[in-house]
């Protein structure tokens, strides 16, 4: 069984008052198999972060809110440090035991007003998710009869119940040899409603929103950000993307 967790980094909206360009998800996937290593790793990171910068175990690691000049919680910490901690954690993620990253963009610039850029994003990631696993693409163990959940932030629960519900039974995706063609490529792999998490609980959402956080800013870094040269903090994730989410993009991200 494959375990993805999904955050997301900008907002899905498509008004002029909209603050961001772009709409990202990241999902990090482990195997069960992986997963006790996985969150023994993270809870090491933990630990190490509270000894060398005073960042609490039990405290969560919110990308944007740890940059925020306004975050409360994390006043005995200071800014550059609570940067220096994100590119430490970028780091660990980077080692995750045959972990990986599958990273959908969606640039709404040229979009139609009533673009549904939550659906687009979604499918995209979902359908990358169930292709990989049924292409046995993932590295490490791989059981006769794979499958895969989903454990996404929470937020806009019902809406992505029901797409995921709705991809069980239509799922038309454009053919690649046939233009103008398309395919009903009905969900096998990817079993059950997506199990929501609170971040505050979950060192796993905590790590895919650090990975959302870093490739938004490396397309629209703030001007923090950009002096300290952490917009390229997410090529620091070389080995665990999942390039065999697309061809069209060197680093395996899914742009829409």
């Amino acid at each position: 069984m494959y375990l993805m967790y999904v955050d997301e980094s900008g907002d899905c909206g498509m008004s002029k008052d909209s603050p961001s360009r772009y709409y990202i998800l990241s999902g990090l996937i482990v195997h069960e198999l992986r997963w006790r290593d996985c969150l023994t790793r993270l809870y090491e990171f933990k630990k190490r972060m509270a000894n060398a910068f005073g960042l609490r175990v039990r405290e969560e690691i919110h990308a944007a809110r740890m940059i925020s000049r306004t975050t409360e919680k994390l006043r005995h910490i200071s800014k550059p440090v609570r940067l220096t901690i994100l590119r430490h954690f970028i780091d660990e993620i980077e080692n995750l035991p045959e972990a990986r990253v599958i990273n959908v963009l969606v640039d709404k610039q040229g979009k139609a007003a009533d673009f549904d850029v939550f659906s687009a994003a979604w499918q995209r990631l979902i359908q990358r998710f169930e292709n990989t696993i049924s292409y046995r693409n993932f590295p490490g163990p791989k059981n006769a009869d794979e499958r895969g959940m989903i454990f996404p932030d929470n937020g806009q629960t019902k809406q992505l119940r029901q797409l995921v519900r709705q991809m069980r039974y239509y799922n038309y995706v454009p053919s690649n040899i046939h233009p103008g063609a398309s395919r009903n490529l009905k969900l096998q792999y990817v079993i059950e409603d997506p199990n929501h998490r609170d971040s505050q609980d979950s060192y796993f959402i905590q790590a895919v929103d650090t990975v959302a956080f870093f490739l938004l800013q490396k397309h629209k870094p703030a001007s923090y950000i950009k002096n300290k040269g952490a917009n390229n903090y997410f090529d620091r994730l070389d080995n665990v993307l999942c390039r065999k989410a697309t061809r069209d993009d060197p680093q395996g991200i899914v742009r829409v």
